[in-house]
């Protein structure tokens, strides 16, 4: 007896429990509408030089003056350096004293040809003798144009002792100090680089090649904002931008490609090898979907929303609503039929954020019911409910240290 007891009991106690139905999380929705947004694409860039150039001797010898200070503006044809001049200096006067002594040769043997010419002419002097001052002269000549060459050579020596500047620009730290040596090629002095315009560097996908090409052949004023650039310290540059060069080639590699824009820089703040970022105004005039970034989910590096959706749960679903079936499965109650809001899963693919919202690129459509707060209690299929979220623990802690606070 006891024994049919004991089984009864256990029959009893292995009848499976009613699951408590799971109410609905409360969330809040906004609707998704296509509108017309002011907004910048935004690019690393890093600041360059128009032109830029090495100061490199063209002469060897000591270093005995340098005249400018390091990293200011220097003028096209400003004295920087010069090199141990005596040497070259001696070379070219010695070069002037030989190409006179040239002349003079030249000179007597001129006269002497010209004499021996009119001899000849008159048959009173031996054929070998003038055909030797006709020799002689063409040798003077010779030596004469060999001496001007020499005197050229000195003096250009004598120039490439005296660096100037080759443009205007700013100047860097010099590499060499007053007495240090310098060799021919190998030495460099400093390096000099215009300032004014700078040109302002950075790549973008080979698929806005087109859209870049649009921007440069569209005319621009001197007040264009299409491009602005942002400063390392987050400040925006006071100058507008023009594009200068759009690189010849995309990387087979990376797909990239180089756009150069051109800045004024009047009071020299930009100075090259500068990280900013390039602003480009947004010339799009269709409506683009705008949603606040906090309803935007990042899973494995992909993107989802949870778009609100009325739905017809029913005991038998097709295949067709697999999903929605699924979810009915957990309801204590599957005879139920009516329609109930669930939130489903959307992967979309963002765009431009603008201040605390994101732009949809893809993924979802106008009208479509987005849920903006509770995103992080639910899953593909929750059953939904509008009303003011659940928070956190962490958050519920929080409030309460809030209150607390408040009435004390």
């Amino acid at each position: 007896m006891s024994i049919v007891l004991v089984g009864c009991l256990s029959l009893f106690s292995c009848k499976p429990k009613v699951v408590p139905p799971t109410p609905p999380t409360p969330v809040n929705l906004i609707t998704a509408t296509a509108q017309r947004v002011l907004y910048y694409d935004k690019y690393p860039a890093t600041t360059q030089a128009l032109s830029q150039v090495n100061l490199i001797p063209q002469v060897q010898g000591y270093i005995t003056g340098i005249f400018f200070t390091e990293g200011t503006h220097v003028s096209k044809g400003q004295k920087l350096y010069e090199i141990d001049i005596r040497l070259y200096q001696a070379s070219y006067d010695a070069a002037q004293a030989n190409l006179k002594a040239a002349q003079s040769n030249q000179l007597q043997a001129q006269q002497d040809a010209d004499r021996y010419t009119y001899l000849n002419s008159q048959d009173a002097v031996a054929k070998q003798l003038y055909d030797h001052a006709i020799i002689a002269l063409q040798v003077a000549k010779n030596n004469a144009e060999s001496a001007e060459q020499a005197v050229k050579t000195a003096k250009t020596n004598l120039s490439y002792a005296v660096i100037y500047a080759p443009f205007d620009g700013t100047i860097g730290f010099s590499q060499v100090k007053l007495g240090n040596m310098v060799t021919v090629g190998n030495t460099v002095l400093n390096t000099v680089s215009t300032d004014d315009p700078m040109a302002v560097d950075f790549l973008i996908n080979e698929k806005q090649l087109m859209a870049f090409e649009a921007l440069d052949n569209r005319k621009q004023d001197a007040h264009d904002s299409l491009f602005t650039i942002l400063m390392p310290d987050n400040s925006l540059y006071p100058y507008t931008g023009k594009i200068s060069v759009i690189d010849r080639a995309v990387d087979p590699q990376t797909g990239a490609i180089r756009i150069r824009l051109e800045f004024a820089n009047p009071k020299k703040v930009l100075r090259v090898g500068m990280s900013c970022v390039v602003r480009v105004h947004n010339l799009e005039p269709a409506p683009v979907l705008l949603i606040p970034g906090r309803a935007v989910v990042e899973q494995m590096g992909e993107y989802f929303v949870f778009v609100a959706k009325d739905t017809l749960i029913q005991s038998h679903a097709d295949s067709t609503k697999k999903k929605e079936a699924e979810v009915s499965k957990n309801e204590p109650d599957s005879t139920h039929k009516g329609p109930s809001m669930h939130a489903f899963q959307k992967k979309v693919l963002l765009g431009q954020t603008i201040g605390p919202n994101v732009i949809i690129k893809d993924g979802i459509n106008d009208g479509d019911q987005i849920v903006v707060d509770g995103v992080q209690l639910l899953h593909d299929g929750s059953k939904i409910t509008v009303g003011k979220p659940v928070a956190k623990e962490g958050d519920k802690a929080m409030e309460g240290k809030t209150e607390a606070h408040k009435k004390n």
